[in-house]
Order: structure tokens, then sequence, then C-alpha cells
């Protein structure tokens, strides 16, 4: 990602101007592996994307390439919570860019500089529209704008999803949700929502990931749909090198996994036969994820992750039957009278002591609604990242109000007694 580092005024070199020449600027920009791209440009077009940029704008769409055999043909950048996320469109795909506020003028200027002839962009009062002539010249408008198109608005605007339409991608037309065009199959709406729900949580998280490559282990992968469509992001859209394990105790599952992901081109992702309890990781781990691991196997996922200090764990719970097994209060007997009430409290308290137990291992830690509740009533994610310090004092707030649930319905749920025989807790 190309950002701006600095701007020189005046001329450089001993060239002479011509007559309505304007002067030149010189731009510099630098990546974050150092390195440094450099270029002229008028100081009417630097001016231009400047007050452009300046705005707190929604969408921008760059357009008209100067040339037949530019490589994108066009750029669509939208607002996406506290950064911008940028489409860029070949004939036939279409690539991301994600970065933040502080970054679209360097942005802007590399994606347009000698490529394109005009920018669209809204905030939410006006349209603004830059147009450059192939001589070099600059113009840039504003009008008021009633209505915006697309993501513009907050009341009328297209969800933008990081997996998006148009983009080809293999697993989710193995799964049915996408056509071979990479047009979401209308029945699959629902699906497609979920997964990137779910991706958004992960980019939500990764946005301080200070690495280019990461290590993940995803415990209980089943038939791993969500496991190839991260191996995508990671690859494809954060354009990171991924060593990723898939771990499940099903032959007949990991062999199908793995001859999928040869299929796909795959390389850094394979799937081996293995037990979540005492599993032994063959590479320092990054990020844990657990899906629908059912009851205690939860328990000992998110136990092995902290075990390895994890920078980051995602867990959706499922079948939490211990605690429903061992839960009686007899000054809360209600909550434990009525069948119903008595399984859905147990779910939450289990994921409430394991939230809790999370952060006073040194994780902050989320409980995040994954999917609608009526698709499954198991609609919770856990997803904790590792910060470095934690005052003593939180950390005994965390644990005693634990163990004060522990002895009021009289618990000894498995992460607990795990962390505890560890002395981690």
């Amino acid at each position: 990602m190309w950002k701006l580092k600095q701007i020189f005024d005046g001329e450089y070199g001993c060239e002479e101007r011509q007559p309505g020449e304007k002067e030149k600027c010189l731009v510099i920009l630098a990546n974050e592996e150092g390195e440094e791209k450099t270029f002229e440009a008028n100081e009417d077009w630097i001016a231009a994307i400047e007050k452009l940029s300046a705005n707190p704008l929604m969408k921008i769409i760059i357009s008209k390439p100067m040339a037949k055999d530019c490589q994108y043909k066009k750029i669509v950048v939208e607002k996406k919570g506290d950064g911008y996320q940028a489409a860029k469109y070949t004939e036939k795909q279409v690539f991301h860019d994600n970065f933040g506020v502080e970054d679209l003028q360097g942005y802007l200027m590399e994606a347009i500089h000698d490529t394109f002839l005009q920018v669209n962009a809204w905030d939410e009062k006006k349209e603004y529209s830059l147009l450059i002539s192939k001589k070099g010249a600059v113009t840039l408008r504003a009008k008021a704008s009633k209505e915006a198109p697309d993501t513009v608005t907050e009341h009328n605007r297209k969800k933008n999803y990081i997996l998006d339409e148009g983009q080809v991608i293999p697993p989710l037309v193995d799964m049915g949700i996408f056509t071979g065009e990479g047009k979401v199959v209308k029945s699959m709406y629902d699906k497609f929502r979920q997964i990137n729900r779910f991706i958004e949580m992960i980019d939500d998280a990764i946005r301080e990931y200070k690495g280019e490559e990461i290590h993940i282990i995803d415990f209980g992968c089943g038939k791993s749909y969500l496991t190839f469509i991260m191996y995508y992001y990671f690859t494809e859209i954060r354009h990171m090198k991924v060593q990723m394990l898939g771990l499940d105790l099903k032959k007949d599952v990991i062999e199908k996994c793995n001859r999928a992901a040869e299929k796909y081109g795959y390389d850094d992702l394979r799937f081996e036969l293995g037990d979540i309890n005492g599993f032994q990781t063959p590479f320092d781990v990054d990020m844990v994820v657990t899906l629908h691991a059912c009851d205690t196997a939860t328990d000992f996922a998110l136990y092995n992750a902290i075990t390895w200090n994890a920078k980051m764990i995602f867990s959706v719970p499922c079948c939490q039957h211990e605690v429903n097994k061992q839960i009686q209060s007899e000054d809360y007997s209600l909550l434990t009278r009525y069948g119903i009430i008595k399984e859905r409290f147990s779910a939450l308290t289990t994921d409430a002591i394991r939230a809790n137990l999370l952060e006073c291992c040194g994780y902050k830690t989320q409980l995040l609604e994954f999917i609608d509740f009526e698709h499954t009533p198991k609609n919770i994610l856990i997803r904790a990242v590792r910060h470095p310090v934690l005052p003593s004092s939180a950390k005994k707030k965390y644990l005693a109000e634990v163990e004060n649930m522990c002895r009021e319905f009289h618990l000894e749920p498995t992460l607990y007694t795990l962390l505890r025989n560890d002395c981690k807790v």
C-alpha cells in the first residue's frame, strides 16, 4: 500500500517551462517495506486532490482510463467503518485494498496519476467531479447532491461486503452460494451474508495485526467452508502469507478437504486428523479458530490458544451441555426450574465465564452476534485479541466474578479447571 510521504514544491532540473505550463511538484510515496515511488505532477492536480480528499467522502468512483491497456478499468472506493475499502476492477476480476482515512490522499494520487481522467465523489451533502484533460488541465467542481448513489446515504445504501459479487471465489461457487460468474444465488443470500459477517469480525481485529505472515489453527474444521473462505480472505484480499491447518476427527472429511485445497491451489492450507485435546502445534500460532466445537471441545481449544499465546481467538461455541448438567441454585432456582430457561441460561453462563477467563489471561474479549436468531440459536462469537498489559486489579475482578458464579450455581467448568490446574488464573 503506497502512502503519501512528501511533496516538494518548485522547479526540478534545469528544463525550461513552456508558456502556460504549470509549475511541477515532486510527489514522493512510500510503502510499508520502505520502498519509494516518485513522480512529477502539476500544482493544480495536487491541489485538486488535496481539496477533494479533505472532505468526509463516503464514495469515490475513479474512471476513464487514459489507455485501453490500463490494468484497471475503474476503481470504486467506499467508506467502511473507520477506513476505506477500494475495489479495483479488471475485465474479469476485482481486487481489494483496505486503508485508513489518513491515507486517502496518497491512495488517490497513486491510483489516478497518469492512469485515470475522471473522479466522482460524494459526501453526505455534495457531489464532487474532478476532470483531467489529456494535456493535464484540471477542473474540480462541487454541487449539492440530494441523493448520492448506492452506499453514500445510510438509509439507501447497498451493503458493502468484503466478499462481494463480481469476484469469482471457487469455494463459494462449490458451495452453491456463487454462480460461476461470481453472482450470489438468490436463495443463498442469507448464507452469503453470514459468511461476510464472519469475515468482517476477523477484518476488524486484523487491522491491528502488524505481521505480513500469519499462522492459523482451525479446530473442529468440519467440511471447512469457512476455513477456505478465511484462506481466500488472507491471501487474496489481505495479500498476506498464510500457514493454515484444519483439524478434525473425521478421516473422510479430512481427505475431502485436502483434495479441495489442492484443487483450489491453496498450497499453504492443509488438514490433519486429530483431537483438540492435547494437540501439538507445528508452528507458532497467531490465530485460533474454533467454530461449533461441541461442548467442552471449545474449552480445550481456548485453553490451547491461551497456552500458545495466540494473538487472536475466534470461537463460536456449540452444545454447551456441561454447565446445564451441573447448574443448581437455592436462591435463584427460578433460572433452573424450566427446561428451556435453564438451557439458555446455562449456555450464556458458559460463554460469560469463558470471556472472563480470557480477560484474566490477557485478552481483550468481546461476545458478538454472529448469526441472526432466525437462522440458529447458536449465534454468539467470542472474539479475543491479546493485549500486552492487564492491571492486576482487573484480573482479580474478572476472576472473582467467575468464582462467585461457580459458587452460587455449584459449577466446575472445564476451562476454569484447566487454567487453575495450570496456574494460569
